[in-house]
């Protein structure tokens, strides 16, 4: 029977640390999931079909033919919109990390509670202000 999570942490002396050895199953992992990719990009270029024509390397946009230029202004609130996006996703992918070492150590858990708790009122008040100003109205 294998042993259970907490036989596994308790055979594991206090204040040692990880080792590069202990991250070699991840490094493993990266590499074939690289050449496994790497593998089946170049399959599909060497076996699939190649019969281009002319209609298939024309533009294609939803459904429509391209009208006008590409070179067309697009509207600065398309731009907000989006680093808005890319702000608040990033800044929630803060909690991930947070939320797998929170129970790490019971002496800093308070602390590091309290630093979430803040960097989630800050967020929230960067979000609510965004809102008030209309940052988010698509129009």
């Amino acid at each position: 029977m294998p042993p259970s999570m907490t036989q596994a942490a308790a055979a594991i002396p206090a204040g040692t640390t990880a080792t590069l050895g202990d991250y070699l199953p991840l490094l493993i992992l990266v590499v074939i999931a690289t050449l496994l990719a790497g593998l089946l990009v170049v399959m599909s270029w060497i076996l699939g079909p190649k019969r281009p024509s002319a209609e298939k390397l024309a533009p294609y946009e939803c459904g429509v033919d391209p009208v006008g230029s590409a070179r067309e202004r697009f509207p600065v609130k398309f731009y907000l919109i989006a680093m808005l996006f890319i702000v608040f996703d990033i800044e929630t992918v803060f909690l991930y990390p947070w939320a797998v070492t929170f129970r790490s150590k019971a002496i800093s858990q308070v602390f590091e509670l309290v630093e979430m708790i803040v960097f989630i009122i800050i967020l929230f008040v960067g979000y609510v202000y965004v809102w008030k100003k209309g940052a988010l109205e698509w129009e």
